[in-house]
């Protein structure tokens, strides 16, 4: 399996952290957790997409990101009983995940404490990613926050082709961007104009990735 996380283990520590391991399947639009449940496990994306979702105040869901192969989610699990899941994790396609159960973590890492790397590895990962988001949300112009999820986006849905296609609603890629439906829609229609994008209703295509991270500078 592919994942950064792993990277910093030696093999020996690879091997054993994904002895324990299981695998799990969830079909689409399934959801792998659940906002507020307490959590047990911690999973590694294998294969698929999944959207991390929140509710807010006023009953709306919201999509915060997108992730893919090689992220993980649920980290917090693993440091303590009782821990709360923070979001809604739900399978956009066919997902494959392997997951550790914090009961396994902790008997492995008594009799093998390097693989802590492991858990260090994580929560640096999604430090990483929340501290990106807090910066583009304070330094970045709406405008160039649209751009910069379409580059994100078209840099994970590329499977080699031209035109990458991105099968999303313009409230996911707005609430990811952290601006208004009609703020997305007039910038997509901007993109579109000068042929960098198409988009039609459920998704955007991506059609020049390049002039798109010229955009950003």
């Amino acid at each position: 399996m592919d994942s950064n996380l792993l990277d910093g283990l030696s093999d020996p520590d690879r091997d054993l952290v994904l002895s324990r391991m299981s695998r799990r399947t969830y079909s689409v639009g399934e959801m792998l957790i659940l906002d507020g449940d307490v959590g047990d496990s911690m999973h590694i994306i294998e294969q698929g997409k999944v959207a991390v979702r929140k509710s807010t105040v006023r009953g709306e869901v919201v999509t915060l990101t997108i992730l893919g192969p090689g992220a993980s989610f649920g980290e917090q699990a693993l440091l303590s009983t009782g821990a709360r899941r923070t979001a809604h994790i739900v399978a956009l396609e066919s997902v494959v995940t392997r997951v550790m159960y914090r009961s396994d973590f902790e008997a492995l890492r008594r009799r093998h404490p390097t693989v802590e790397r492991f858990l260090v590895d994580a929560l640096a990962e999604q430090v990483r990613r929340l501290s990106g988001q807090v910066v583009d949300a304070l330094y970045l112009h709406a405008d160039q926050r649209v751009v910069k999820r379409l580059v994100d986006l078209a840099a994970l849905y590329d499977v080699g082709r031209t035109a990458i296609e991105i099968p999303l609603r313009q409230e996911d890629l707005a609430s990811m961007a952290g601006i208004t439906r009609p703020t997305a829609n007039r910038v997509l229609r901007q993109l579109a104009a000068t042929g960098l994008i198409t988009v039609r209703r459920g998704q955007t295509t991506v059609l020049d990735q390049a002039g798109l991270r010229r955009l950003l500078g």
